[in-house]
Parts: structure tokens; C-alpha cells; sequence
């Protein structure tokens, strides 16, 4: 079922989402060559808990933490690793959700790890602007399709890269996964009606070869992950949002000077 949010959940929301937020912010100190993706983790971890939130992602369908750290052609739900290091040039996407009180936030996002080859961090870019072009759409009386849209005619059409199918953005709260399922791909006009009070997650994860996936299962460990078909690299980036009768509004901001428009 899809609910509209009320103020109360809206502002629970943007807290828990500052909380998510600030973990992205302080990771910008931590992600270097020569730090293990367990690093995160722990940071993450440590940094949620200390704000009185959880994180939300640990126990569900039986994973076991509170990050996803996928690292160049890994696409999504890639485990923290202890003996996995970060390498000069490596691209590295950290997704999170958090729960504080009650109230869930989900975000990714994707960094460079120390100089970074022109080709990757064109993959960054692309798929950062894609994003805020999906959430340009999310206005009330737009439809799903026309988010799913931006996204997919400006990173495959306008910039040759590969848009993932199949895995998506979804609405959220009261829990982590909610209707309705929100692509970043899709036609104009098509669609569920976006109506004021949804707060939906957009995560475009965008790649510099082809759109399909694979599966591929941790060394030692039954858990299975997503990496790129080709082994080509893959960004993601991804907001909570509500629509509201002032436009989106982006409850997970890093960078309020840059989301200006977009803040509550």
C-alpha cells in the first residue's frame, strides 16, 4: 500500500535522513588507498549507532551489516570485506539506510578513491546529474515514467552508458522497501501519478558498458551480489525524496548549498 506521509513522518524522516547524510560526509575522510572496505563498515556502523539511530539494512533477508560497499564493476549489495583494499583509481559506492525512531532515510553514493582516471570520474558525473534529473520529475502529476525517462535518455541516449534494469528505486516508510517500484528508466507519461506526500527513493546505477547484470557470490560466504555482465565499472547515487506542492524535496542532502532547491 502507498501512503502519504504526514508533516510529523516528514520531519522523523529528514532526521534520520541528516543522520544518513552526515555518515556520507564523514566517509569523504575515510575512503583512501590502502583502507580495507571493512573500514567502512565500521565507520558507518559506529557513526549511525552513536546518533541514536540503526541501521536498517542489518538483519534484513539475512544480511549481516550495516553497509553495501561495491567497488567498480560491482554494482549493488556487495559485503563489507576485511581483507579488501582500496586501490588508487578505484571507484567505491557505500548505501545505507537508517532508522531512527521509527523513521528510514536510504541513500548511496559513490567515491573516488585517491586520482581517479577521466573515464570513471565521467561515470560519476553522469550518473550524480542523472539523479537530480530524475528528481526534477518528481512533482506532483508528473508520472513514474517520466523519472524513469530523464534518467535513461540522458545517460543511454545522450551519453552511451548503460542504465541497470534490474534493480530499482522504491518508495519508503514505514519500512525500508514500500510501493511503488520507481525505475531509472522509462517512458514519458507512463506510470503510477506522483501525488504530494510520497517519498520515494531514486537510485540511478548507471555503467560505462552495458545495462545488464550478474550475479556473483562472496568468497567463503553464501551471500550473493550484483556486478556489471561486461566487468565494465557502475556508480550509483541515490536520494530520499518527498514530493511536495513546492517540487521534490531531498531528505538525505550532503551538500545543502548544492541541494538549496531542494531542502525542506
Amino acid at each position: 500500500m502507498i501512503t502519504l506521509k504526514s508533516e510529523r513522518e516528514i520531519e522523523g524522516m529528514a532526521k534520520s535522513g541528516a543522520i544518513l547524510a552526515g555518515m556520507h560526509v564523514g566517509l569523504q575522510d575515510i575512503i583512501k588507498p590502502g583502507v580495507s572496505s571493512w573500514e567502512i563498515e565500521k565507520f558507518g556502523r559506529e557513526y549511525i549507532e552513536s546518533h541514536g539511530a540503526i541501521p536498517a539494512e542489518m538483519g534484513f533477508e539475512g544480511y549481516k551489516y550495516a553497509t553495501c560497499v561495491s567497488i567498480n564493476d560491482e554494482v549493488a549489495h556487495a559485503i563489507p570485506r576485511r581483507g579488501l583494499m582500496l586501490k588508487e583509481g578505484d571507484i567505491v559506492s557505500v548505501d545505507t539506510v537508517v532508522n531512527w525512531q521509527g523513521y528510514m532515510s536510504d541513500s548511496c553514493w559513490t567515491f573516488a578513491v585517491g586520482e581517479i582516471s577521466p573515464e570513471r570520474q565521467r561515470l560519476m558525473d553522469i550518473t550524480k546529474k542523472s539523479l537530480y534529473l530524475g528528481i526534477d520529475q518528481a512533482v506532483i502529476g508528473n508520472r513514474l515514467g517520466d523519472i524513469g525517462y530523464a534518467i535513461q535518455h540522458y545517460t543511454e541516449e545522450e551519453n552511451n552508458c548503460g542504465d541497470v534494469r534490474e534493480l530499482i528505486g522504491h518508495g519508503i516508510q514505514p519500512t525500508m522497501h514500500e510501493r511503488p517500484d520507481v525505475p531509472a528508466y522509462g517512458e514519458k507519461g507512463h506510470g503510477l501519478r506522483l501525488k504530494e506526500g510520497m517519498t520515494i527513493t531514486i537510485e540511478p546505477m548507471i555503467t560505462t558498458g552495458g545495462w545488464e547484470i550478474a550475479d556473483k557470490q562472496v568468497p567463503h560466504d553464501e551471500w550473493e551480489y550484483y556486478v556489471t555482465a561486461d566487468g565494465s565499472d557502475c556508480a550509483q547515487y541515490e536520494h530520499t525524496i518527498v514530493i511536495t506542492k513546492d517540487g521534490p524535496k531531498i531528505l538525505t542532502s550532503q551538500d545543502p548549498e548544492y541541494d538549496a532547491k531542494y531542502l525542506l
